[in-house]
């Protein structure tokens, strides 16, 4: 028997470091070729780091959110035989292509002793319901832990159907069929006094966010600017386009329309479609539109970038926000597709609100962010009528971007849409 070395691997773009987020497996595990060990987040994307060999996990080289050092060691594992001991030992690169999320890395191998295999822990069974030790934290996302909350469910007690076991709403659905938790307890049960405590550590994609963030609001001088926009004359033509074209061409949203509207205003405000480098004291402004489109994940918010959007239809636009907004959700997104943005467009759909403040996606200047569609009564021509409005809500980093540059941008958008043959009169 023979240990096999895993380093952390060179991940590319000079990056020296990056955070361990998430392992999949545990001392004990016996895992495959290919099974994906752990999660680690460059600046720029979570990375997955697969097994390159069979064998047995014998040690761990970090705790999550722990940042390590490109080169040191990640993983052990127990293999057959003595490995392959012609290796380097200096970490081989991923392949110079462009890598997806999922790039497979080459590990490195050093001959050691076997060591003892850790215990494992208890075996999980094999219906809904499992025996975890009191602090052990069951991997499930917020919304899962939410639901099991409501429930009056203990996860830990929850056996979980999805990668590296984790909890699924399914797995919520099938423990309560078991009829392993009291789904009819009293009313009273709702109202009694609660004592319970979680610290959540803030690693991983959520610590990027919370730096990024930070970053954003302490660096640049933020403005917001508001506008409503009557937007029945669009949805008709969104809603007559769907009918006509919907079954060959793929069903519009409203955001590639204003994708085309970004994309026309800034023919006359290229200052908004610029990057500011503020330690440099340089306003780089760009004739190429790259368009970051602002999507939830389970592992917080991500904008992966719609790229030359002043070079795509309508249809276009949206097969392609639809492709990255799967992508993001999936975690399958490169790190090249979560790069290189010059304008933001954020929206949270019907959950949109009236008003909101947008963060800045710096290096950007500009991002505009999108509020609901309502059916207000307004007055038209001295006649009240319903018409679908709504409003968008702007920021702007006012070291760059003057307020009067600002409002004739939002302007030149409103426009756009409440006339939308004008989205495309050349």
């Amino acid at each position: 028997m023979g240990t096999h070395v895993i380093k952390m691997p060179d991940i590319g773009e000079g990056i020296a470091e990056v955070e361990l987020s998430q392992w999949h497996v545990k001392v004990g595990d016996l895992v495959v070729e290919d099974q994906v060990l752990a999660d680690v987040m460059t600046d720029k994307a979570m990375v997955d780091i697969p097994s390159p060999v069979h064998g047995k996990v014998i040690a761990l080289g970090g705790q999550p959110g722990e940042v390590m050092a490109v080169g040191s060691v990640l993983i052990s594992i127990e293999v057959e035989g003595a490995g392959n001991l012609k290796e380097s030992a200096a970490p081989a690169p991923v392949a110079a292509k462009e890598p997806p999320v999922a790039a497979k890395v080459e590990a490195v191998v050093e001959s050691k002793p076997a060591a003892a295999a850790a215990p494992r822990s208890a075996p999980v069974c094999q219906g809904p319901m499992v025996a975890r030790e009191a602090d052990e934290r069951p991997l499930a996302s917020p919304a899962v832990r939410k639901h099991a909350l409501d429930l009056g469910i203990q996860l830990r007690l929850v056996r979980g159907t999805g990668p590296a076991g984790r909890v699924l709403h399914e797995d919520l659905d099938a423990y309560l069929a078991q009829g392993q938790t009291n789904a009819s307890a009293p009313a009273a049960a709702a109202y009694a006094q609660r004592h319970d405590e979680e610290q959540i550590p803030v690693i991983g994609m959520r610590r990027k966010i919370a730096q990024r963030m930070q970053d954003a609001t302490q660096r640049a001088a933020h403005f917001s600017y508001v506008e409503e926009i009557d937007v029945t004359a669009i949805e008709e033509l969104r809603a007559h386009l769907n009918e006509k074209h919907g079954a060959s061409r793929g069903k519009l949203t409203l955001l590639p329309f204003l994708v085309r509207a970004l994309v026309v205003a800034l023919r006359d405000f290229p200052q908004m479609n610029a990057r500011y480098d503020d330690e440099a004291q340089v306003i780089t402004r760009l004739g190429a539109v790259h368009v970051g489109v602002a999507t939830q994940s389970d592992v917080g918010l991500m904008v992966p970038v719609v790229r030359h959007a002043e070079a795509r239809s309508l249809w276009d636009s949206a097969a392609e926000i639809s492709r990255l907004a799967n992508a993001a959700r999936n975690g399958k997104a490169s790190r090249d597709e979560l790069s290189g943005s010059t304008i933001t467009l954020t929206s949270l759909g019907a959950l949109g609100g009236i008003v909101s403040t947008p963060v800045l996606n710096l290096p950007e200047v500009a991002i505009v962010g999108v509020n609901k569609i309502v059916e207000r009564p307004m007055v038209v021509k001295g006649q009240v009528v319903i018409r679908k409005m709504m409003n968008l809500s702007s920021s702007f980093d006012h070291r760059v971007v003057d307020g009067m540059d600002a409002a004739l941008f939002i302007q030149a958008i409103r426009g756009l849409l409440e006339q939308p043959a004008t989205l495309f009169v050349e």
